[in-house]
C-alpha cells in the first residue's frame, strides 16, 4: 500500500475529481438557458465532493476530517438528485446516466469506507511522563 502524504494520494479524492470532470462533460450538452440553473448546481455539488475531502484532510484533526467527509457525502447525494432531475427533463442520455450513476455509487462506497476507517481508528495514547 502506498504511503499517503497528501490528499492527492487518496483514491477517494482522485475518483472525486474524475466524477467532477464527468459532470462538466455531461452538462456541456444541457440547454443554454440552464447554464445558471441546473448546470451550475450540478457542477458546484460535483466540485464540492473532492474539495471537502481535501479541506477535511488539510484540517489535521480526525473529528474535523470526518465532518468534511460527511459534507462530501451530502454533496454527492445532492449531485445524484440533480442528475435525476436532468434525466427526467430528458437532458441525460441513458448511457451517460448509467456511467454517472456507477461512478457516483463507487464514490459513495469510498466515502463511507473512509468514514468507517476514521471512526474505527484507535485514538492515540496520551504521552507518559
Amino acid at each position: 500500500m502506498a504511503e499517503i502524504r497528501s490528499y492527492r494520494d487518496l483514491v477517494v479524492w482522485q475518483k472525486g475529481v474524475d466524477l467532477t470532470q464527468l459532470v462538466y462533460r455531461l452538462t456541456q450538452t444541457f440547454p443554454q438557458d440552464e447554464r445558471f440553473g441546473l448546470v451550475s448546481q450540478m457542477r458546484r455539488s460535483a466540485v464540492s465532493v473532492p474539495a471537502n475531502i481535501a479541506e477535511g484532510y488539510g484540517r489535521g484533526r480526525r473529528v474535523e476530517y470526518m465532518r468534511f467527509i460527511e459534507i462530501a457525502r451530502g454533496s454527492l447525494c445532492e449531485l445524484q438528485t440533480h442528475a435525476e432531475v436532468a434525466r427526467r427533463m430528458g437532458w441525460l442520455r441513458a448511457e451517460a446516466l448509467d456511467e454517472f450513476l456507477a461512478r457516483a455509487e463507487k464514490m459513495e462506497r469510498l466515502l463511507s469506507g473512509l468514514l468507517r476507517s476514521l471512526r474505527n481508528r484507535p485514538k492515540p495514547s496520551p504521552p507518559t511522563a
